[in-house]
């Protein structure tokens, strides 16, 4: 059976298969999508992707994607200053921010402690965190960081960091999702839903 290849395409497939969760049935779907798009719109998808890679910077304050010196939330003089949401990554901010709920500021660590894959705490952004308390305005730090082994082991260094200080560390409660059944839950996440009980 003879090989179909044609190297542009193939490289084109290639690119679009190496971005997280994008198996090669869909990179070869958007392969082709691209392909049929007007040559002004390809234009305008390279100069998306070029832009956000020119433009886009961290956030000189709490290390989250922006396009300025700093970024919208610590812009917002209305944002309450004295509380820090410690997340991951900027997708977790982005997933905070679409609660509505969230009135304070964040910090962005862009990743976790995770000895196996050789990211240790000098890897993330804790000493920027450390600078941002240093004044003594915070007076509480929310460690969101994801419910897994490297997340609660980061949040664990970090509120170990900040004991010290006398600042007031929280974690995000975990448990059960709405929507959820308890005889699916398994006993770690149950037994989280009932150390984080709120009273109704």
């Amino acid at each position: 059976m003879a090989v179909y290849n044609i190297p542009p395409l193939a490289k084109l497939i290639d690119q679009f298969e190496s971005l997280p969760g994008i198996g090669s049935k869909t990179a070869q779907r958007l392969a082709y999508h691209v392909l049929n798009m007007t040559k002004e719109q390809a234009q305008e998808f390279s100069n998306a992707i070029t832009d956000a890679h020119e433009k886009i910077k961290y956030c000189s304050v709490c290390c989250n994607f922006s396009d300025e010196e700093l970024c919208p939330v610590c812009r917002n003089q209305q944002r309450d200053k004295t509380v820090i949401c410690v997340v991951e990554s900027p997708r977790d901010a982005m997933a905070m921010e679409a609660t509505r709920e969230f009135d304070g500021t964040y910090h962005v660590l862009h990743g976790a402690i995770s000895p196996l894959n050789n990211i240790g705490p000098d890897q993330l952004y804790i000493k920027e965190l450390l600078k941002r308390l240093s004044d003594g305005n915070v007076t509480e730090v929310i460690m969101a960081t994801n419910p897994t082994v490297e997340g609660d082991a980061t949040a664990m260094y970090i509120s170990r960091l900040l004991k010290p200080l006398g600042i007031k560390t929280t974690r995000l409660a975990y448990g059960i999702p709405v929507g959820g059944d308890l005889e699916y839950a398994d006993e770690v996440t149950l037994a989280r839903a009932l150390e984080g009980r709120s009273e109704l």
